[in-house]
């Protein structure tokens, strides 16, 4: 349901997951990194001609939560990278990809007109020394807009360091092995503090729905999760078309780019603040309302309404974004958004423009998954195998033509049907796996 703007180039075929990415596995934590974080905050302003990117502040915690293998590489190139290298031999020594808001508000018309700034922070391991970071842009054609360098000395005096007082938080789900496990926050938004009991069962919830799909079903002992209680203090969340507008611990509200049904934060520097100290590197966002939205940034946050009987869902779907960059494949003609241009293979693992298909879903073309005991919705039992036909059925990406989806439907095509395609299936397995083998 979100329309986050998230072109990146295609992964190659099956059997060279891995190796088609980048050069894995010759960076060694211990060589270059600390056990700690570092926090970029970058302020990213322009318009839809002229972009820029300034660095705000560095900050620094203990611990390090994120990957420790494939430092170099990512699983997904996205609309950005952030991209580190030693400083004294050029060497790459760590790569995140991202998408962002400011980069989805340059398509829209306002950005013709006007000027914008937008927070945005990233994560890294601390370097044990000098590095130069590198923060690239790209636009829907995979060329980058615009880039920033800075070199960043780890006994800078003016890095601040947080997380000596951490927001409350609860463990909801430890893994089999913490060294090689992917770490997800819940992040209480619109609960005064009065309503954490209530936030905490919604959390229960979301995590119910999501575990109830596959892959992360059979891949559960691979996950840690907490659930983070940062108190707002007033409940709810805003709606800037019925003039109401409340103090909320992040800010979130409805309208994002005029658009009703989006529900976003643009506080990120807010956000990191509630989570310095606790162990986390995927965000889901947890907002008290009954009205319909959500959205999902790959590698930024997840973030979805809980009072609304589509809840479940529409969570897991935004997930299917924010964690694995996989593409909305539903278009309406009276919202059609060229996002894909025709000549160009869109990154995203589900869709395809068919410039270059085969390193999409070929190899599992005309194939029909054995059949399995269907279940009944919102349960905890194992997702039922979608019995449609994988091809190229046109009509996917917000275009009605000239975009391809791998099946008839999927989670992240409505909220109706109860599992993601085979094809997503796929994708989110290997990046389970890019995470943690």
């Amino acid at each position: 349901m979100n329309r986050h703007l998230t072109q990146i180039s295609s992964l190659v075929a099956v059997g060279l997951f891995f190796i088609c990415l980048t050069v894995s596995g010759q960076t060694r934590f211990s060589d270059h990194f600390t056990d700690a974080t570092l926090r970029l905050d970058y302020t990213f302003i322009g318009n839809s001609s002229t972009q820029h990117i300034a660095l705000d502040e560095l900050s620094t915690s203990e611990g390090w939560y994120g990957k420790r293998q494939h430092l170099d590489s990512v699983p997904m190139a996205g609309n950005g990278q952030l991209i580190a290298r030693d400083a004294e031999s050029g060497k790459v020594v760590y790569r995140q990809s991202f998408s962002t808001l400011f980069q989805e508000w340059l398509s829209y018309e306002e950005a013709k007109k006007q000027t914008r700034s937008f927070e945005n922070v990233f994560l890294m391991p601390m370097p044990r020394k000098a590095v130069d970071v590198t923060v690239e842009l790209r636009n829907n054609r995979q060329q980058v807009m615009t880039s920033y360098t800075q070199r960043i000395s780890p006994d800078d005096i003016l890095i601040r360091h947080i997380g000596e007082q951490r927001t409350p938080f609860t463990i909801v789900q430890q893994p089999a092995d913490t060294t090689r496990c992917i770490r997800i926050a819940y992040v209480a938004e619109g609960y005064c503090s009065d309503e954490m009991d209530a936030f905490l069962d919604k959390v229960r919830e979301a995590n119910d729905a999501l575990f109830a799909h596959e892959p992360f079903r059979s891949m559960r002992q691979r996950f840690q999760i907490v659930a983070v209680l940062s108190p707002s203090e007033e409940s709810g969340t805003s709606q800037p078309k019925d003039g109401l507008w409340k103090n909320t611990a992040l800010g979130s509200h409805f309208d994002t780019f005029y658009s009703n049904r989006y529900l976003t934060t643009l506080r990120l520097k807010r956000l990191h603040d509630w989570l310095a100290g606790i162990p986390y590197e995927h965000i889901i966002i947890l907002v008290n309302t009954e009205h319909y939205g959500g959205g999902g940034i790959l590698n930024s946050y997840n973030l979805a309404m809980t009072r609304h009987r589509l809840f479940r869902p529409v969570v897991v779907h935004e997930f299917g974004h924010s964690f694995a960059g996989l593409a909305d494949e539903y278009a309406y003609e009276n919202e059609a958004i060229p996002m894909y241009p025709a000549d160009v293979e869109p990154w995203e693992p589900n869709i395809t423009t068919k410039v270059d298909f085969p390193s999409k879903w070929a190899d599992m073309m005309n194939t029909t998954p054995a059949k399995t005991k269907k279940h009944k919705k919102h349960t905890n039992a194992a997702p039922a195998v979608n019995q449609q036909q994988i091809g190229l059925y046109e009509g996917a990406g917000y275009s009605l033509k000239g975009v391809y989806r791998p099946c008839e439907d999927c989670r992240m095509r409505t909220n109706e049907n109860p599992e993601f395609c085979p094809v997503c299936q796929r994708a989110l397995q290997r990046v389970i796996d890019f995470y943690t083998l």
